[in-house]
């Protein structure tokens, strides 16, 4: 079956696009021919073959040859008497930012939906916004039934959205990041000063008639210390203010550029250096599974007595039992927080009762002028991405051709896993601002898309130390935002060009090392690998060649190479039950030192691990999480 596809405009910035199939005629959402691509690849599931011609007056031909079944579930739909997209927004959202949909759509303003309205009023839309109460389910998606085409989520956070169901789905999820970073900041100081002088505390006391100013003597800010942790938007402005208060600012952020926080007049410090320090502890990191409960019984030990704590991030960032205990045992003098594990918090929640405690219920974005400003940020991008444009603020569905997609499925996981093991070498504090990608091929560049890669390498970079979400379409806005630089350079190499790249490199320039054999001759982090039998594997580390299936966590030793090596420490991994997946050794010179590459199946406990450390021939080691 051969469907006929042509341009109905004749301007070059914003055709129509229709699709004649015998006798079906079906309209394209989107307003360049790349969006069906950009829909199609998002799931792999139907095969699509398109030609496309273009004219001197910008009318766009294609053919496309497909099955009923592929047209069907493709991203357009049957053409209707409308040609205004229906926007569905499930909670309230800022005049201004309905009054821009409404120049571009049908607005339908349905609030507090049941899970079984929202399912049945989506086959009608073609763009849903929300904000965090409105759950994005599978179940949406499916009721949809190909129609939706952007998911807004007014505000930063996405937990509330299916991306995975979005994507399979051909969805585009925008958000809006920017809008609520001053407010969250102010927000952040309003509890820093109202918790030194226990306002919320004493106006409590006032209005049930007591009169205690004993009781109620606060802490002066000027010459105290407060660590920022987390040197993002939110937390640079915070520690702006803060100087301005006189304090002495630090801050902690395994990502952040030095010279950013030295501009700023802030240094930037070990995680265990900023805790140990600081008078004020204000917390603006992500939640990801490195941080959920960084914050706990352990980290507040560590503290000095009589810090006090703010949190207007993420409330799973703390252990809040610990942090009762921490406030009890007089560790904690003061906590001040807006967000909480579970909200609303139980109401009888040690915590939230705490006399030590000033509490306010997420109100971080909460002025008017956020609440406006993101209206109107995620109706920009919700409009943008209706129109075919590529939001910078969009967290799924890279638009990549299904065939490109294919081709590079394994190199892709290569690419992102390198980045991630190369964050992890960066010893705390240094930060990242310098990536430089090589790529090894027998391709002439025109024939190799790498944007791809480079996106998956800044996914591996910065995912880990960060809420946000990479993809092709945001990657450069993101790496730019974080100050970080990422070159190219393509090397031809004489091998087959069926394969289309031979190896990967990535180096890290201008950090500090937690494992200084994976630096290079020239001081950067070094690392390298390739695809074999479809399985990314690690091949070189600083000066070492290595040979390490990368399909589970790595350890690296660097040791004297002397008989008997492997066997000690594959030992100790056996004693603990974790499984060996690959193991590879390296060396310069025989008999001199050597890198041992382990690939493990599970996460050694601390006792393995330290165990690992006391062998007398290693000299050093790290362990890597993939």
């Amino acid at each position: 079956m051969a469907s006929t596809f042509s341009s109905s405009s004749s301007t070059s910035l914003s055709p129509t696009f229709s699709i004649n199939n015998n006798n079906n005629n079906y309209k394209l959402l989107g307003s360049c021919p790349s969006q069906l691509s950009f829909f199609r690849s998002s799931t792999n599931r139907f095969p699509l073959n398109v030609k496309l011609s273009v004219s001197t007056r910008s009318r766009i031909n294609a053919s496309i040859t497909t099955n009923t079944k592929t047209i069907r579930n493709a991203a357009v739909e049957p053409t209707t008497s409308s040609t205004k997209p229906r926007i569905l927004v499930s909670e309230k959202l800022g005049e201004a930012g309905l009054n821009l949909l409404r120049t571009f759509g049908e607005v339908d303003c349905s609030y507090d939906l049941s899970p079984d309205q929202l399912c049945s009023k989506i086959s009608q839309c073609d763009a849903l916004i929300v904000r965090s109460g409105t759950k994005v389910t599978r179940d949406v998606f499916e009721s949809s039934k190909g129609r939706l085409k952007v998911v807004g989520r007014a505000g930063v956070g996405i937990d509330n959205v299916d991306l995975q169901a979005a994507t399979e789905f051909g969805c585009l999820v925008v958000n809006a990041p920017t809008a609520n970073t001053i407010a969250a900041a102010e927000h952040g100081i309003a509890l820093l000063t109202s918790m030194a002088r226990n306002v919320a505390q004493a106006d409590a006391s006032i209005k049930s008639g007591k009169w205690q100013r004993n009781k109620y003597v606060g802490v002066s800010l000027v010459g105290k210390t407060l660590a920022v942790m987390g040197f993002g938007k939110v937390g640079s402005e915070v520690a702006r203010r803060a100087k301005g208060l006189g304090m002495t600012v630090i801050a902690h952020d395994p990502y952040a550029p030095a010279d950013r926080a030295r501009a700023a007049g802030v240094d930037l410090v070990s995680f265990d250096q900023a805790i140990t320090t600081a008078n004020f502890i204000s917390l603006h990191m992500p939640l990801t599974p490195t941080t959920s409960k960084i914050f706990n019984d352990a980290t507040f030990s560590k503290m000095k007595p009589g810090v006090r704590i703010i949190n207007v991030a993420r409330g799973g960032v703390i252990d809040e039992d610990a942090l009762v205990r921490a406030l009890d045992n007089g560790v904690v003098a003061q906590a001040a927080l807006d967000v909480f594990t579970k909200e609303p918090p139980p109401s009888d929640s040690r915590l939230v009762q705490h006399e030590k405690v000033t509490v306010t219920p997420h109100l971080g974005a909460s002025t008017k002028e956020a609440q406006e400003g993101v209206a109107v940020e995620i109706a920009e991008a919700v409009v943008g991405a209706l129109s075919g444009e590529l939001s910078a603020t969009a967290v799924n569905a890279p638009m990549v051709p299904a065939e490109v997609l294919s081709e590079l499925a394994p190199y892709v996981l290569l690419a992102e896993k390198l980045g991630r093991l190369g964050v992890q070498l960066v010893a705390g504090g240094s930060g990242i601002n310098s990536v430089k990608v090589v790529y090894r091929s027998a391709r002439d560049p025109d024939d190799l898309d790498t944007r791809l890669l480079r996106a998956m390498i800044t996914k591996g970079i910065i995912e880990p130390i960060s809420s946000s979400f990479v993809n092709l379409v945001n990657a450069d806005f993101t790496a730019k935002q974080r100050g970080l630089r990422i070159s190219e350079e393509r090397v031809v190499v004489d091998s087959s060009p069926a394969h289309p790249i031979e190896s990967i490199q990535v180096q890290l320039s201008n950090v500090n090392s937690r494992f200084a054999s994976g630096l290079s001759e020239d001081g950067n982090i070094s690392i390298e690998g390739k695809v074999k039998y479809g399985i990314p594997h690690l091949t070189q580390v600083g000066s070492f060649s290595v040979d390490v299936s990368l399909e589970g966590n790595v350890i690296l030793c660097r040791q004297v190479d002397q008989p008997g090596m492997i066997g000690k420490v594959g030992n100790i991994l056996a004693e603990r039950n974790v499984n060996v997946s690959f193991m590879s050794v390296g060396r310069t010179v025989k008999r001199t030192e050597a890198i041992m590459a382990i690939g493990v199946d599970e996460k050694p406990d601390k006792d393995a691990l330290k165990d690992i450390g006391e062998v007398p021939a290693i000299e050093e080691f790290v362990f890597l999480e993939l």
